[in-house]
């Protein structure tokens, strides 16, 4: 199985965190705090490609915490909103503001950004998930 190992920093603190790519809206995912030090090392070290930049929003509704994603750079005008559920099955209010459904689009996933930036994407591709 594949996967995609991320390293997030925000301000001084920072999370190495592995996410499984497989398909459907289920992926296993783990992560560990790490020193930002350890951090700033492997992003500089490390990782191949552009390194996906992009602001964190977190925005609850109805109950539920939603990790919207406001990117920035090569994949700028790209917004995505992401929910964690406990299985599959369960129910969520959906928010007047959510836009498609993008969960089994690869292009959306980071590590496909950071080799197919969005501001690259040809406008019918990028309005047709």
């Amino acid at each position: 199985m594949r996967a995609s190992i991320r390293v997030r920093l925000a301000g001084e603190a920072a999370v190495l965190s592995v996410k499984a790519m497989t398909p459907g809206r289920a992926r296993a995912e783990f992560e560990a705090d790490i020193a930002a030090a350890d951090a700033h090392e492997m992003l500089s070290h490390l990782c191949e490609g552009p390194i996906i930049e992009k602001w964190r929003h977190i925005v609850v509704h109805a109950g539920d915490r939603w990790e919207i994603d406001e990117f920035l750079g090569d994949n700028a005008g790209l917004i995505i909103a992401e929910l964690e559920l406990d299985s599959e099955e369960q129910d969520f209010a959906r928010p007047a503001w959510l836009g498609e459904e993008v969960t089994d689009d690869q292009r959306y996933y980071n590590f496909r950004l950071s080799q197919h930036p969005y501001r690259q994407w040809p406008q019918a591709w990028a309005k047709t998930p």
